[in-house]
């Protein structure tokens, strides 16, 4: 097995980095796997300190083959941190897991990802995979993954030839997308994906995901996608950069199946792909009624 470099994303929060570093460092592939903390700069006074805290835990993390800290001294935004990063990450080694310093991972979320990585890496039609699934009920008992067209980033991987074809340019998008590419992008209306790229194009976001997103939909390529999380986002508390508050958006446990079966047959799975559509429509109650609101603020692309 090649064991992908991770980088990790931070910026001023230094307990949630802690557990993002150290749920990484209890896989039994972390003393094999080099990783890269990329700290963005502060935006103001009030960053300073905690800032400085994270670059400080980033760099007393142990447990792994390597670890580099990066710090900025100014503030470039996640969008930019994340694009430079992962493009510098996958000019280096080729392939790359990333993740951000809200999500918490599963022991076995590393051994998932490198085995992905390397079971479909001459397979030019996968693009993408992602750790986090949503918890969808009927996907409980279920091991493996599934491919659909959707993006998820809240851990992921991916590879430098796929990576390449990025680009951040929501007029290019707009000027090119049919509204049936729209309504496909949309998971056929199950969720407004769309309306991200249009409050970029307006200058309301400042976003990268839904932009890696449309390159994966352009060029027809799929996503792997577990059907039971190894990832979860521990960040809904007001702590970041958009400061919404959710009181709970937690998997009740993470997947812990070091060798999950991955599918031969390289084909978007009508069955898992009407499961998320289901999750997304149903109507929801006054959590998933805050969750939404959340996502159509910022976007579950972000």
């Amino acid at each position: 097995m090649t064991v992908a470099p991770v980088c990790v994303f931070a910026f001023r929060r230094p307990e949630h980095t802690k557990q993002t570093l150290n749920a990484l460092s209890k896989s039994p592939l972390a003393d094999r796997t080099p990783v890269t903390v990329f700290v963005d700069g502060p935006r103001d006074e009030k960053d300073v300190e905690p800032v400085r805290q994270v670059v400080d835990i980033a760099k007393a993390q142990r447990g792994f083959a390597s670890l580099n800290v990066l710090a900025r001294d100014e503030n470039a935004g996640l969008a930019k941190s994340i694009q430079e990063g992962v493009s510098r990450m996958m000019a280096d080694h080729g392939r790359a897991v990333v993740v951000e310093d809200d999500i918490v991972t599963s022991p076995a979320f590393l051994s998932y990802m490198n085995a992905a990585l390397d079971r479909y890496a001459d397979r030019p039609e996968v693009w993408h995979i992602a750790g986090y699934n949503e918890p969808i009920a009927a996907n409980r008992d279920l091991r493996g993954a599934a491919f659909w067209r959707f993006m998820s980033c809240w851990g992921w991987a991916s590879w430098a030839d796929r990576w390449s074809h990025f680009e951040r340019d929501p007029e290019e998008l707009i000027s090119h997308f049919t509204d049936a590419d729209i309504h496909r992008f949309n998971l056929d209306g199950a969720q407004d994906f769309w309306g991200q790229v249009l409050a970029n194009q307006r200058g309301e976001m400042r976003t990268w995901a839904v932009f890696w997103y449309a390159t994966i939909f352009r060029n027809n390529g799929l996503c792997l996608s577990p059907h039971f999380s190894y990832a979860e986002n521990i960040g809904f508390d007001g702590s970041g950069t958009h400061g919404f508050k959710i009181d709970a958006f937690s998997q009740e446990s993470l997947n812990q199946d070091m060798t999950p079966p991955l599918p031969d047959l390289i084909v978007e799975d009508a069955v898992a792909l009407e499961r998320l559509r289901g999750y997304y429509t149903y109507r929801p109650n006054r959590l998933q009624r805050l969750k939404r609101k959340w996502r159509r603020l910022v976007g579950r692309l972000t």
